[in-house]
């Protein structure tokens, strides 16, 4: 069901014949169990991708200096992995971990694999039984695992959690999160912190109640739950007028989050409220939908929140990568929360108390252009025409990782440029648990502007753009157009990828491009991770259902 290639075999023509390890090539060591402080040093161990993120920051910055800008031109593709495991209009959207030269990958349909990080060669496969009917409204993918001690964590399309044992893949304990038939599914990649697992819910777009859960690591029983709309009585519900929100109110949880351990604080973007496209039945802001939320790790209980959209009917989740960091702002020192987001606009928030620090529009979105002193977006009047036009329900960047560096001083995001006007038709009567909810959507001029993603690069300190590389644009009618996240590293390099299918490489200060390659299939909302080994920077993209590990020429047999 799937097989790694040396890429020898593929560029000379010879035919594919999986890896085969040689004698004398190094295998990956005996597993050390990995530890809390392991997890809390992140990426200064530069021979390990712990986490989504990379770190508890988020950032995706490598401390790796092996690339640079005088020889990444020089970078050839080394192995493929196929997964052979294609979803419907989807790829890949996992971010591999690496520990003691062992990556360990999911793909879509729940299946998981550890492969050899030098070679490709697989060394063991998990693949889940689902059941024959599943309510998952986006796509049957799974965007990666956490890890600690010798466990591996997953989050499932039928809303469960399962421990595997990283020697072999086999099932140490299975936890159910919720009910599928409710509309519930787990695709983001768990958080580890401490001792606890953290989780979030996919199924917003369906009638559902969102929420982020914990787990003992251990042996899989709850430890809390913080539910992202409120019920009956408890704070925010004031803000859900004339209904029960507890029944249906959307505010999933699909993207991995980043973790504070000075402040003890994880910190969660949630989705849109529902009915995605109609609010005439729950008017007010619908807290804590299209928000960031900043909880306890110890006891899920809230610290402080901080709502984009309020009241949303345009289906712009805030389920983007928030991102920690230190600036200067005003002559003093933040430590700071930053978060490009699907309206349009780019937050930096103080991570103590969650006050806005900068609110600025990092695309050309005219449904508004400035964050009034209240915290809250200035909206335009008469919205939605073709001169006003609003981004589309992917919006102004989606869940493509952002990356950034804090010696450039410089955040990497995909930005997307679209031009809809909104339509918005009443649901029915009935809103049953679970079920799809037909509100209205998005339409397209006839020959309106052409829409396109780009590699954009803010100073956060001001918002200012800095430089971008736009990839190629798209008819206006396609919304297919996501394009792949950032890594950047200590090189001066920033890596992305496009819905075309092109790695590329650029110079992080400028945004001159030094290096692409053609992978063979779109980078569809996955980012590329890097590690080293036996000397060697490694760079691995997703791509369709393939992963792609590049390294300068010889680097196979240097890591013999």
């Amino acid at each position: 069901m799937n097989q790694a290639f040396p890429l020898v075999a593929l560029m000379t023509g010879i035919g594919c014949v999986p890896v085969v390890a040689q004698q004398g090539t190094p295998q990956p060591a005996p597993s050390r169990p990995v530890s809390v402080q392991m997890l809390l040093d992140g990426l200064k161990d530069p021979t390990q991708w712990l986490m989504f993120g990379g770190d508890y920051t988020s950032r995706r910055n490598s401390p790796l200096t092996q690339l640079t800008s005088q020889n990444v031109s020089q970078l050839t593709p080394q192995w493929l992995f196929q997964t052979l495991l294609p979803a419907p209009g989807r790829g890949l959207e996992s971010t591999p971990i690496v520990a003691d030269g062992v990556m360990y990958v999911t793909g879509n349909f729940n299946h998981a694999w550890a492969l050899d990080a030098r070679t490709g060669r697989q060394i063991w496969h998990y693949q889940r039984t689902l059941p024959d009917r599943l309510r998952v409204c986006c796509g049957m993918v799974n965007r990666g695992l956490g890890i600690q001690g010798n466990k591996l964590y997953m989050g499932t399309l039928d809303a469960h959690l399962v421990a595997l044992d990283r020697k072999n893949g086999s099932v140490v304990w299975d936890s159910a999160v919720e009910e599928p038939k409710n509309g519930y599914s787990v695709t983001l990649a768990p958080l580890v912190v401490k001792n606890k697992v953290i989780v979030g819910v996919s199924g917003g777009d369906y009638a559902t109640r969102g929420f982020i859960d914990a787990y003992d690591t251990e042996t899989g029983a709850r430890v809390w739950r913080f539910y992202t709309v409120p019920g009956a009585g408890e704070p925010g519900s004031e803000t859900w007028p004339g209904v029960e929100p507890a029944l249906r109110g959307g505010g999933a949880v699909w993207t991995t989050g980043a973790y504070d351990p000075a402040l003890n604080l994880v910190y969660y973007g949630t989705g849109n409220p529902n009915p995605d496209y109609y609010g005439d039945d729950r008017k007010g802001d619908n807290l804590y939908t299209c928000s960031l939320l900043a909880i306890d790790a110890d006891t899920g209980k809230l610290k402080w929140h901080y709502q984009f959209t309020p009241h949303d009917i345009h289906d712009w989740d805030s389920t983007q990568v928030p991102v920690l960091g230190d600036l200067m702002i005003g002559g003093q020192p933040r430590k700071v929360v930053m978060f490009a987001n699907r309206n349009g606009f780019f937050y930096v928030l103080d991570r103590e108390n969650g006050k806005l620090l900068l609110g600025k529009p990092f695309t050309g979105t005219k449904w508004a252009r400035e964050i009034g002193p209240d915290g809250r977006p200035v909206v335009l009047e008469e919205v939605g025409t073709r001169e006003k036009c609003l981004p589309d329900q992917r919006g102004g960047t989606n869940f493509m990782p952002p990356s950034f560096d804090p010696v450039q001083g410089l955040f990497f995001v995909t930005a997307r440029e679209t031009c809809v006007t909104w339509v918005s038709t009443k649901p029915p009567e009935t809103i049953t648990l679970g079920d799809p909810v037909p509100s209205g959507g998005a339409r397209h001029f006839e020959d309106g502007p052409q829409q396109y993603s780009s590699l954009r690069a803010i100073d956060p300190i001001t918002g200012q753009l800095r430089w971008e590389h736009r990839f190629r644009g798209y008819p206006s009618e396609m919304t297919l157009d996501l394009s792949g996240g950032a890594l950047s590293t200590a090189g001066g390099l920033v890596f992305s990828g496009d819905n075309d299918g092109y790695l590329y490489a650029f110079d992080s200060a400028s945004g001159k491009e030094l290096w692409r390659f053609q992978t063979g299939a779109p980078v569809w909302g996955a980012a590329p991770i890097t590690y080293m080994l036996d000397g060697v920077q490694w760079v691995v993209v997703p791509s369709g259902v393939t992963l792609t590990a590049f390294a300068l020429p010889g680097s196979s047999s240097r890591s013999r």
